[in-house]
């Protein structure tokens, strides 16, 4: 005897189609919530953290950090790889001692063996704008807020002006050291900083004006003959 005919569409071979389309995408649908990032948990106060630190100033005065806030160098915060925005830290040197609150609220460092990028001002705390880079122990602490920025308190940085007195690049730390030394002994504010090919870049400021910029380096060019100007970052 023969069986009523399948309605039109639904023979067994479209059926399976159907079918397999239907598990692929449902396990398609499993599998991008299962690689789906959780949200951010705040971190737990007392966590720590041992690495490098450095830091970072303009030219990202100005522009948005990865929170969406604005970075602003001359505030006390810092970027880190995982920690969720808003998580508070202390940052304490293990070679001297010296310490530092900051508020998380950037993406970085990107260089292996670092932990934390901390903003000028931080840096400055700590004395690590002159050093470059320091060993240093991160403890949670807690979390905060942003802060409400004031009206035109950090704006674009296109018209703003950050230079330094660059003297020298050296291939040695030590030798980068010695130079800094010198520059102190005579009243200038020297920094180390890492450049490219693993230099360390010794300079004089910042300067918020060329003037300034261009006096100091008028001062520095009887000892230091390859000072010239260069633009923060």
């Amino acid at each position: 005897m023969v069986g009523p005919l399948p309605a039109p569409g639904a023979g067994p071979g479209l059926l399976g189609r159907r079918g397999r389309l239907v598990a692929l995408a449902a396990l398609l649908l499993f599998e991008a919530c299962a690689h789906t990032p959780p949200a951010s948990r705040p971190a737990r106060p007392g966590a720590s953290e041992h690495g490098m630190a450095s830091w970072y100033g303009a030219p990202y005065h100005g522009r948005r950090t990865a929170s969406g806030e604005r970075y602003d160098m001359h505030r006390l915060t810092a970027a880190h790889r995982t920690l969720p925005f808003g998580t508070l830290v202390r940052v304490t040197r293990r070679d001297s001692g010296a310490g530092v609150e900051v508020r998380v609220n950037d993406r970085g460092p990107f260089v292996r063996d670092r932990v934390i990028d901390l903003s000028y001002e931080a840096a400055r705390r700590i004395d690590l704008d002159r050093d470059g880079t320091a060993p240093v122990e991160l403890v949670v602490v807690g979390s905060a807020p942003a802060p409400h920025a004031e009206p035109g308190e950090v704006e674009e940085s296109g018209d703003e002006i950050c230079l330094w007195v660059q003297v020298g690049a050296f291939g040695d730390i030590d030798n980068a050291r010695r130079a800094r030394r010198r520059l102190d002994a005579a009243g200038e504010h020297a920094v180390i900083s890492e450049g490219p090919h693993r230099l360390h870049r010794v300079r004089v400021g910042p300067f918020a004006s060329e003037i300034e910029a261009r006096q100091a380096r008028e001062r520095l060019l009887a000892e230091w003959p390859p000072a010239q100007l260069v633009g923060c970052g």
